[in-house]
């Protein structure tokens, strides 16, 4: 058995591919005399793919060896297959990478879901109902009722005061109405109608001293934050 390595090639090796090639060119000029009728097609193939139910002691073979009619339609079946052969590689490479990039979502879909039944499992379920709250923005005061929420990882519904305008909504926890201090921030789409729009976030109060807090609501679109008294307990 021959052993040839990639780059490297024996002299006699490449003596026997240049005896090779000068008889294909012989055959081709139509230099040779092939002995024998010309086989069927379908031998052709089973040869250009060099088939292991071909002997080579068959006559064919030494008729298609020396034949330029055979020699010319061998050596184009042979491109067939190698083309066929390559578009499969390639067939089987993209499938390949889909299959991979579809486990890969997968996996990270997966992962994502599972994250979001942990939260879901450990957060405790709150509501804040500012439909009728009064608001003041920035530095301005006012008088009103304070919310509550427990010093813990927290899913809290709001419903957003009257006329609110729907859209995206970044809620916090600060200490002072100026945002200083922030202890917990997310940010969520409202859902629900103009009549009554309402945000669900996770909000992590476990390191937060029971207190006097505020929480805000800034519409992502317009930039306008406004503030509500909030105790923690």
């Amino acid at each position: 058995m021959k052993l040839r390595l990639r780059g490297l090639s024996r002299p006699e090796d490449r003596f026997e591919d240049w005896i090779a090639q000068r008889h294909q060119e012989r055959v081709l000029e139509g230099s040779t005399t092939p002995g024998g009728p010309c086989p069927d097609e379908a031998f052709l193939k089973d040869l250009a793919k060099k088939s292991k139910r071909i002997a080579l002691g068959d006559p064919r073979v030494d008729h298609a060896a020396n034949c330029s009619n055979c020699m010319r339609r061998l050596l184009a079946l042979r491109r067939e297959h190698h083309s066929r052969r390559l578009r499969l590689v390639l067939a089987a490479a993209v499938a390949s990478c889909l299959l991979i990039a579809a486990v890969f979502v997968g996996l990270t879909r997966r992962g994502s879901n599972s994250k979001q039944q942990v939260a879901d499992l450990v957060a405790v379920p709150a509501s804040l109902d500012l439909w009728n709250a009064g608001t003041f923005r920035g530095d301005q005061p006012g008088a009103l009722r304070a919310v509550s929420l427990p010093a813990a990882l927290v899913k809290v519904t709001i419903i957003l005061p009257r006329y609110s305008d729907p859209g995206r909504y970044a809620v916090a926890v600060t200490r002072d109405q100026r945002g200083n201090d922030l202890l917990a921030k997310a940010s969520a789409a409202a859902t629900g109608n103009r009549d009554r729009e309402e945000v669900s976030i996770y909000l992590d109060l476990r390191k937060s001293q029971p207190g006097s807090y505020f929480l805000s609501t800034t519409h992502e679109q317009d930039q306008a934050s406004y503030y509500y008294p909030l105790q923690i307990r």
